[in-house]
C-alpha cells in the first residue's frame, strides 16, 4: 500500500531516496528543503538544492521555510495530511509538534551505525578514525540528536582505498534501498523498532577546516585515513615549496624505508610518515584543478630532499 509522504532533504546524498520512494509508488505530497543560496561563477545567482531540483522535475510542491517552530509552519505541515515524513540530511532540527504531525511518525536515514557517530559528519569521522565498517540506519525520530529508536540497518566495509566521496555515494544508494524497504514495512504495519544502545555513543562533530592540515608524524595508515576522510572537501593539505597542496587520494607504500616525517622518498610522490609511508595518487595545487600524480609531476618534478610540511 503506498503512503502519503513528506520528504525532507537537502544535498545530493538525499536524492536517491526521494527518487526510489517515487519509483516504488509512494505519493510525495511535499518536499521540504533548505532555501536556495547564492552561487554560480560570480556568487550572485541563487542555487536551489539538489533535492529541490529533483522535486521540481517530479512536479512535487517544494517548501523552503527558514524555521519549523512557528504556528504557521506547523499548520502548513499538518495540512498535507501525511502518513509519515522521510528525513534525509535535511539540515534543520524538527521540533516536537512537527515530529508528532504525521500519523505514523517521522523517519530519518542516518549514515552511520548508531549509536556510533551521531551528528553532522558521520561519513568523514568513520574514515578518519579508522573504522572497519560503516552503514545506514532508519530510525523513528525523537527530539534528541540521532537518538531515536532504530528500525532497520545495512552495513558496509570501509577499505583503505575509500574516500569520503566514495563512501558517501555507496551509502546514499544503500540508504535509498533501505528506506524503501522500511516504508514498505511501515505501510503493512510490520516495522519493528529497537531502542539504541547507550554503549558506544560517539558524536561526529562538523568538520573544521582547521583540522585539515596533515600531521606527517602520525603512522602511515592514520595519515591515509585522515586524507581520505577529508576528500574531496575540505581536502587535507600540506605545504610544498611554500605552496599549499591538497592531497585527495593516496595508498600505503609497502616496504618504504624510514625518513623524516613529510620527506619525499623518491620521484613517485612517496612521502615518509611517523611510521611507514604513503604514495600520493591524486592531488590539487591551490587554485588549480585536481590531477593524477603523474600529471602533477610532469609540471612540477618532486624528488628528495624535498619535504611536505
Amino acid at each position: 500500500m503506498p503512503l502519503r509522504l513528506i520528504f525532507m532533504g537537502t544535498p545530493d546524498f538525499s536524492v536517491p531516496t526521494l527518487l526510489e520512494l517515487v519509483a516504488h509508488g509512494h505519493e510525495i505530497v511535499a518536499v521540504y528543503t533548505r532555501a536556495p543560496k547564492p552561487g554560480g561563477r560570480r556568487g550572485l545567482q541563487l542555487q536551489p538544492t539538489q533535492v529541490e531540483e529533483a522535486a521540481r522535475k517530479l512536479g512535487v510542491p517544494v517548501l523552503t521555510p527558514k524555521t519549523l517552530k512557528t504556528e504557521q509552519a506547523l499548520e502548513e505541515f499538518r495540512a498535507f495530511d501525511a502518513d509519515a515524513a522521510v528525513v534525509v540530511a535535511y539540515g534543520m532540527i524538527l521540533p516536537q509538534p512537527i515530529l508528532d504531525a504525521p500519523k505514523l511518525g517521522c523517519y530519518n536515514l542516518h549514515a552511520s551505525l548508531l549509536p556510533r557517530w551521531r551528528g553532522a559528519a558521520p561519513i568523514n569521522r568513520a574514515i578518519m578514525e579508522g573504522d572497519a565498517e560503516s552503514g545506514v540506519m532508519v530510525m523513528k525520530m525523537d527530539v534528541g540528536l540521532d537518538t531515536g529508536d532504530v528500525a532497520m540497518a545495512e552495513r558496509l566495509a570501509i577499505t583503505d582505498s575509500m574516500t569520503a566521496a566514495d563512501l558517501h555515494d555507496r551509502l546514499s544508494r544503500l540508504g535509498a534501498d533501505l528506506m524503501v524497504r522500511a516504508m514498505a514495512a511501515l505501510a503493512r504495519g510490520g516495522l519493528q523498532l529497537k531502542k539504541q544502545s547507550e554503549d558506544g555513543v560517539t558524536y561526529a562533530a562538523k568538520i573544521d577546516k582547521a583540522e585539515a592540515r596533515i600531521d606527517w608524524s602520525k603512522p602511515a595508515r592514520a595519515v591515509l585515513r585522515h586524507i581520505h576522510g577529508l576528500s574531496p572537501f575540505p581536502g587535507a593539505w600540506a605545504e610544498l615549496d611554500n605552496a599549499r597542496v591538497k592531497i585527495l587520494r593516496c595508498e600505503l607504500a609497502e616496504g618504504s624505508g624510514a625518513g623524516t616525517p613529510g620527506a619525499v622518498l623518491n620521484d613517485k610522490l612517496t612521502i615518509a610518515c611517523g611510521e611507514g609511508a604513503i604514495r600520493i595518487i591524486e592531488l590539487q595545487r591551490e587554485g588549480k584543478g585536481r590531477m593524477q600524480a603523474a600529471e602533477f609531476l610532469r609540471g612540477a618534478p618532486v624528488s628528495p630532499p624535498m619535504r611536505f610540511g
